[in-house]
């Protein structure tokens, strides 16, 4: 009984630290007509190839936020507004962020390496 809490215990402080060496990156679409993804206060144009935590806020109810590429296609929704945060794995290639509605106008996209 005493080995699976310790093994609980452990466990336990493992996690945190895991997902803390995560990079995180942060998707905001709204309130305007802007779309934009950072790591810190940089704009994303090049990423390695890993697991990433995003946090998105979506700040309008007329704007999404939709990041596509290699394996990933994840998207908040039109008229929803709040945060959300998403675990995915990078691959090699190109992705894309856009708002749906206005893809034309309000968009971006990053290589993975």
């Amino acid at each position: 009984m005493k080995l699976v809490a310790l093994a609980a215990i452990v466990a336990a402080l493992l996690v945190p630290s895991a997902l803390a060496a995560t990079p995180t990156l942060t998707g905001t679409v709204g309130p305007g007509f802007t779309i934009t993804l950072k790591k810190g206060t940089a704009k994303v144009t090049k990423l390695k190839a890993g697991a990433y935590v995003i946090k998105v806020s979506d700040k309008s109810s007329i704007h999404n936020f939709r990041l596509k590429g290699p394996g990933v296609n994840k998207a908040t929704t039109v008229g929803g507004t709040g945060t959300s945060t998403w675990k995915v794995t990078l691959k090699k290639g190109k992705y894309t962020f856009v708002c749906d509605p206005h893809a034309s106008i309000m968009k971006g996209s990053f290589t993975v390496s």
